[in-house]
């Protein structure tokens, strides 16, 4: 591990002991900012030059790669904000779409092409004019949703499934950007060879939040309605923890055969979802789901990286960290709602056939709402102010069939972008972990690196204990897993648990020791190095975690990494604390 391991420092940190309201606004549309200030300008011809970076550390030369996974997001804090000579990184640049590399799938799965038609005459986005007068779109719980939207969705969807196939607007083509985006299709402006991949990174939010912005309004277009919007799956909440009715129609448009035929209503949803159906009672399901939704997008989500992901520039290999709401419940939906008797979870399984499902959607958009919901929760909550996620560039097809270049800075403001989402209220605010001590942990049984096989505990050396609440405020304390490997990560859910101090009895993903979870929706993978083989680093904010397990003035913890899904198939290298600013 290089001497930069332990710093992780951002840009708008949030405070980590704010305390939080019970109850939001009664209007999510007051949580819209009102404009993004593009604070950071640069020169964007120097941009497009990606610079490599090496400095001196233990063991020789160290590249720019080997910085980012050491420093976290410190890049983003101070060396990625301010751009000039001697700059190290530069934005992810739109693809080339002539350029499309078909994922090789396995032999088990349907002969297709993921890329999508690659068109000529590129245009950049431009935000729709503002009118004062103009109500927004208003994106409905799909629970929710009345006859009439419904009958409109049906016929839009119909509408998409008739075009042609080689239309870049055809339900065909629009399922093909998403396999392309996340199956290792198109390589890194500047970089053959190096994949452009959406996950596991901060590209992940924006990215969908464009690619379903450009499905609603083809999907409007279609049916000459300009006010239409998508609606999205509530799962957050109580009355929206089945898969909504609309897509469970067998004689609808929205319906999909390759869907887990165990998981249809009333069967409620499970956040935590390990590829075992644990049958309890309804009400403890929606408890344990709110508890998760609670670590998810509160007590782990303090720090903009720890919520978004991690740092993703020209020149870095793809998976560098996802945020707390990719791993979990973002990864384990797709699971959940995917059919295991396809041989690669099909449809929403797996990332190359994921958008195949109408349903994908409507995940997508709750998921898109969180994000929104996220940055109202506390006064520091914010998005990234650096340059090189801002100008990061996708291309995406618009209603009139032209190929739009979009960046990251243009998608910040829902207002301007013209839509909002139905206000349901957010229980899982209510769902703070009660207080737990005086258990004895499990010893620690086994060293890293090692595969996970089985469950490993490794005794962690905290480097700060017992902090003052400003020195808390200041830093939120992290643990991080470094070094994380899957192999042949095509067709297998993988996730593990990270527990810490778990106690003698056990524990699970929703108990109250709980740091989060490892969970990565299988797709194709195309490295340089091992075929097929991801790697990556997770991190999780565990301040309330220490003062709620009692370890605060702990000088060591005991971490458990606990497999739940193809634990065979990875490896981990090591655990370590630091602190995120």
């Amino acid at each position: 591990m290089s001497q930069f391991t332990m710093e992780m420092s951002i840009t708008s940190a949030p405070r980590c002991t704010t305390t939080l309201g019970t109850r939001m606004p009664s209007n999510l549309q007051a949580l819209v900012p009102k404009g993004h200030a593009h604070a950071l300008l640069r020169d964007r011809k120097e941009a497009r030059q990606p610079r490599r970076l090496a400095c001196k550390a233990t063991g020789g030369r160290v590249d720019r790669r080997d910085v980012l996974l050491g420093l976290g997001s410190a890049a983003a804090a101070g060396l990625g904000t301010r751009r000039g000579r001697g700059a190290i990184a530069a934005p992810i640049q739109a693809p080339d779409l002539g350029n499309c590399n078909p994922p090789e799938l396995p032999n088990t799965a349907p002969d297709t092409n993921c890329c999508p038609t690659s068109g000529t005459g590129i245009t950049d986005f431009v935000l729709p004019p503002a009118a004062s007068s103009a109500p927004l779109r208003v994106r409905p719980a799909a629970h929710l949703v009345d006859a009439g939207h419904l009958a409109k969705y049906e016929r839009a969807v119909a509408l998409m499934k008739q075009l042609p196939a080689d239309d870049p607007r055809s339900f065909e083509q629009q399922w093909r950007v998403h396999c392309a985006y996340c199956d290792g299709a198109y390589d890194q402006a500047g970089f053959p060879d190096l994949e452009i991949q959406v996950h596991n990174c901060w590209l992940f939010f924006p990215w969908h939040r464009f690619y379903l912005y450009f499905h609603e309004r083809i999907l409007g277009k279609l049916i000459g309605d300009d006010t239409f919007t998508l609606p999205f799956w509530n799962w957050d909440a109580p009355g929206g923890m089945t898969v909504p009715a609309m897509y469970a129609n067998t004689s609808s448009p929205l319906y999909n055969q390759r869907r887990d035929p165990a998981h249809q209503p009333p069967f409620p949803v499970d956040l935590d979802y390990n590829e075992v159906d644990v049958v309890v009672p309804t009400d403890e399901q929606i408890d344990q789901n709110l508890r998760i939704m609670y670590r998810q997008m509160v007590s782990s989500a303090k720090k903009t990286q720890l919520f978004m992901g991690q740092p993703y520039r020209a020149g870095d290999q793809p998976d560098p960290g996802a945020g707390s709401m990719e791993n979990v419940p973002h990864g384990t939906v797709h699971t959940w709602t995917g059919d295991p008797a396809q041989p690669n979870g099909e449809d929403m399984g797996n990332f190359y056939s994921a958008a195949r499902d109408p349903i994908f959607f409507a995940h997508h958009a709750n998921i898109d709402r969180l994000w929104h919901v996220w940055r109202g929760l506390r006064p520091g909550n914010a998005d990234f102010a650096d340059a090189d996620w801002l100008d990061a560039a996708f291309l995406f097809y618009d209603e009139e069939a032209r190929l739009v270049r979009v960046r990251v800075r243009d998608c910040l403001d829902l207002a301007a972008m013209g839509y909002a989402y139905q206000d349901v209220g957010l229980p899982w605010l209510e769902a703070k972990p009660a207080k737990r001590s005086g258990a004895t942990p499990a010893p620690a049984a086994g060293a890293l690196p090692a595969t996970l096989g089985e469950t490993v505990r490794v005794t962690v050396t905290r480097p700060q204990v017992s902090r003052s609440s400003k020195e808390k405020e200041e830093a939120e304390e992290v643990l991080i897993i470094e070094g994380i490997e899957v192999a042949d990560h095509f067709n297998k859910f993988i996730k593990f648990d990270v527990l810490v101090n778990e106690p003698e009895s056990g524990g699970d993903g929703a108990s109250g020791y709980c740091a989060g979870s490892v969970a990565l929706t299988p797709h194709m993978v195309r490295t340089n190095e091992k075929k097929g083989s991801v790697k990556t680093v997770a991190r999780f904010g565990v301040c309330d975690l220490m003062d709620n397990i009692g370890a605060d003035g702990d000088k060591t913890v005991v971490v458990s990494l606990v497999p739940r899904c193809g634990g065979e198939l990875v490896t981990v290298g090591g655990v370590s604390v630091g602190y995120a600013k």
